[in-house]
C-alpha cells in the first residue's frame, strides 16, 4: 500500500490564488521527487465543532480558509527522500520566502495506508 502525507493550514481567504500558485509550485518539486498524487482542496464547508474542529486546529483567525491536504507515495521510505530532497532543493529555499500563510499553524503528519477503496 502507500504512504500518505496530510496536512491541513490556515490561509487568508484573499491569497487564495497565490496559495493556489504555491502549491502547484510544490506539486511540481514533490511529483519530481516521487509523490504519485497530491491534492490541495480549499475548505468551502468547514463547521465549528463542539469541542475541536478544522478552524480550531490551525487557530484560523478572521478572514482565514482552512486548506486540506494530502500527498500520496509509494511508501514512507520514498515520502522521506522526496522531504529531504525538498528541503536542500534552492527551489524550496525561493518559495519559503514568500509563502502565503503561517507555517507555523500548519499541522502535518505521515500516515500508512490501511485501506484504500481505489487502489
Amino acid at each position: 500500500m502507500s504512504y500518505v502525507e496530510g496536512f491541513i493550514l490556515a490561509v487568508p481567504a484573499d491569497r487564495r490564488e497565490d496559495y493556489r500558485k504555491h502549491a502547484e509550485e510544490g506539486a511540481a518539486l514533490l511529483r519530481q521527487f516521487g509523490a504519485t498524487r497530491i491534492v490541495e482542496a480549499w475548505g468551502d464547508d468547514v463547521k465549528e465543532g463542539k469541542w475541536t474542529d478544522f478552524r480550531r486546529a490551525v487557530k484560523a483567525e478572521e478572514g482565514e480558509d482552512v486548506v486540506f491536504s494530502w500527498m500520496e507515495f509509494p511508501s514512507r521510505s520514498v515520502r522521506d527522500s522526496a522531504f529531504e530532497k525538498m528541503m536542500s532543493d534552492p527551489r524550496m529555499e525561493e518559495m519559503g520566502k514568500n509563502m502565503p500563510f503561517d507555517g507555523k499553524r500548519m499541522v502535518f503528519g505521515g500516515f500508512e495506508v490501511i485501506l484504500d477503496t481505489v487502489a
